[in-house]
């Protein structure tokens, strides 16, 4: 038996895409605005590699973020 010590326990390699806590005060854009940008964001990643694991971190990353957004406008407009 051996006297080399376990190496320590690490924690894994994670973090949330959208963490409430931190993320939660933001600007909510218009209504026109973030829908304009949501169809921007579809433009801009329609043509990633679907075998490309940075493309589709990518993609995923920027339309989560317009979706939220276009999410959030949308509920604004329903509370006026």
């Amino acid at each position: 038996m051996s006297n080399i010590p376990a190496p320590p326990a690490r924690e894994p390699a994670y973090a949330p895409l959208h963490d409430p806590a931190s993320d939660a005060d933001h600007w909510t854009p218009p209504v026109d605005m973030a829908r304009r940008l949501a169809r921007k964001a579809l433009a801009k990643h329609e043509g990633a590699n679907i075998h490309d694991d940075d493309a589709m971190l990518r993609a995923a990353v920027g339309l989560e973020l317009v979706l939220r957004d276009l999410l959030d406008a949308l509920d604004a407009g329903e509370r006026k």
